[in-house]
């Protein structure tokens, strides 16, 4: 099964969504940095269940605990492992069905990929697996800062055919996390929160579009052709649950543009040398980042479970109905948000250490030292 990701800076995780515990290991963190425990925790409270009438009420604390890879907070330069609980499964709700197929779930697939499956929660499909990679993209956010004081910030920016109106340029985290939607739209996220809740009340649920940028990116990030830094972000994107599209810069609505006026012109910029007037190319070209903020967006569609009942098929192949149980997102939308981040910053800090490893010019942190106080 592909639970890694990452070439130099590498994550794996572990764990179901209705078993022991989730957890992970984060291989090529550089030695000397000092990790801001309380940063990580809050990136993790940030995607946990229960924080809102958006989301499923399971209770989970979701405590982090570091198990390897650092002393005294400071990491080793060897494999940091950690653990996070789970407290409160329970996989009662899931017997009724256990031999039924949820429709546009991952029973099936499962079944016909390994021939077994974990009934209970969705096991590794579940997006319970995600807090290990929110725990892996906290550490690797801390890397960027030091590095070069890279910022990631992502909001959401549909709900369903609701589209918030924001400039990529100017929103940040506390813009995002005024509200329980996490859009810095404050009139958008009103009717976005009314909607999510409408269609919760009727058994049903609603997908949208979460979009990023990541700003402080330096030019010549990606290795070309087939690890270019958008495709690797698209992969690391796409491989979060419910997600069903990706796009980088203008995406899909650049195909109705001209060569003409999508091209984003070069210009003398005073701090960077070259800069773009537009960034339709969203901080990539030819699969390389060329300096300018990197933006790409993530769909995701409905939650699969509704409540309410659906015609479907048992193991055997017959056809029986299904009224699911249990506690779920009618959107999953909001705590998305720490998840997108996240996935952008294990991509981002790969490639900053791949590209600090080919060109051989002097890191931002020289080697032997550790990461300096700044």
């Amino acid at each position: 099964m592909g639970s890694s990701l990452g070439l130099l800076f590498r994550l794996t995780t572990f764990g179901e969504s209705h078993g022991g515990a989730l957890g992970g290991v984060v291989e090529g963190c550089p030695p000397g940095l000092k990790l801001d425990l309380d940063a990580i925790q809050a990136e993790l409270d940030r995607r946990k269940p229960g924080q809102s009438k958006l989301t499923t009420q399971r209770k989970e604390s979701d405590r982090v605990t570091l198990l390897s890879g650092t002393v005294d907070g400071v990491t080793l330069g060897t494999a940091i492992g950690f653990t996070i609980p789970n407290e409160d499964q329970d996989s009662r709700a899931y017997s009724t069905f256990a031999d039924k197929y949820r429709p546009s779930h991952a029973d099936f697939t499962y079944d016909a990929r390994y021939g077994v499956r974990a009934t209970a929660g969705g096991g590794r499909a579940s997006a319970r697996e995600t807090a290990a990679r929110v725990v892996g993209g906290a550490i690797a956010r801390q890397v960027l800062q030091h590095l070069g004081g890279v910022e990631v910030v992502a909001w959401v920016e549909r709900v369903q055919d609701l589209v918030a109106t924001v400039d990529p340029a100017t929103v940040t985290t506390a813009l995002v996390d005024v509200n329980d939607v996490r859009c810095p739209d404050v009139a958008a996220a009103i009717k976005m929160e009314e909607r999510i809740k409408a269609v919760r009340s009727e058994g049903d649920s609603v997908g949208g579009v979460v979009r990023c940028v990541a700003r402080g990116v330096p030019a010549g990030l990606g290795d070309p052709v087939f690890d270019k830094l958008e495709a690797d972000l698209g992969k690391a994107l796409l491989s979060l649950p419910a997600a069903k599209g990706f796009e980088s810069g203008s995406g899909f609505a650049g195909t109705y543009l001209t060569g003409l006026a999508h091209n984003d012109v070069f210009v003398p910029d005073a701090a960077k040398g070259i800069a773009t007037t537009t960034n339709r190319s969203g901080g990539i070209q030819g699969g390389i980042s060329n300096g300018m903020p990197v933006e790409v967006a993530v769909a995701f569609k409905p939650v699969a479970t509704v409540f309410r009942e659906q015609a479907t098929v048992d193991r055997n192949g017959a056809a029986v109905t299904l009224m699911p149980r249990g506690r779920h997102d009618p959107c999953v939308l909001p705590r998305a948000v720490p998840m997108v981040e996240a996935m952008v910053c294990l991509v981002l800090v790969d490639h900053w250490l791949r590209w600090r490893g080919q060109v051989g010019s002097a890191p931002a942190i020289p080697i032997g030292r550790g990461f300096e106080t700044r």
